[in-house]
């Protein structure tokens, strides 16, 4: 039997729990909790966390005003039931202050993902997470995947889905739309490939 947001492994509060459990006892252990799954979410190397600092550095110099908030966990899917930590989250820097572990998604203007070598990545950046993201309402998913070479472009969501989605391979411009307003270089993501 699979589980779902109507018959969850568990109740979302018990996952908090779990989850700030592992993440005390074991080193790097981070879960998830999205279609009523608990999932663990692999450790980034050196290469993702430098194309994380590389975005960073284009985010605050185009939009100041804004943090590129690395590994924040927020409350996703519908009725905020789900639990998805993205690679980063860009919003105002002062967004979640007071917020916990798992904050509301609402100030969020994009999540961002870059893709891991585990063996359910494809399922989890390509598949879960858009789905989850758009469902949260979050204007903006990036997904950088190193394995294709290609950054992708969710926007418009309709409260199930991104309406637009626009994939481009490394090395080729890409705009991130409103209300983000950047437009990409990517050429030097050809750097970090996995």
């Amino acid at each position: 039997m699979t589980a779902t947001t109507d018959r969850p492994h568990m109740l979302t509060e018990d996952f908090e729990a779990v989850a700030r459990i592992a993440a005390r006892e074991v080193e790097g252990m981070r879960l998830e909790f999205l279609d009523g799954i608990v999932r663990s979410k692999a450790m980034p190397d050196g290469d993702h966390g430098r194309i994380i600092q590389w975005l960073t550095r284009i985010c605050l110099q185009y939009r100041p005003e804004l943090w590129l908030h690395p590994g924040q966990g927020i409350k996703a899917q519908q009725y905020r039931a789900g639990r998805a930590i993205p690679d980063a989250a860009l919003a105002p820097s002062e967004a979640f202050v007071g917020q916990g572990d798992w904050v509301d998604p609402e100030a969020v203007l994009m999540a961002v993902e870059v893709t891991s070598g585990d063996s359910d990545t494809h399922r989890r950046d390509h598949v879960e997470k858009p789905r989850a993201y758009a469902e949260t309402g979050i204007p903006v998913y990036l997904l950088m995947d190193r394995a294709k070479c290609e950054v992708s472009v969710y926007s418009q969501p309709n409260g199930s889905r991104y309406e637009s989605v626009h994939i481009v391979p490394y090395g080729t411009d890409i705009a991130l739309p409103d209300p983000v307003g950047i437009t990409l270089r990517t050429e030097q993501l050809k750097d970090w490939v996995r």
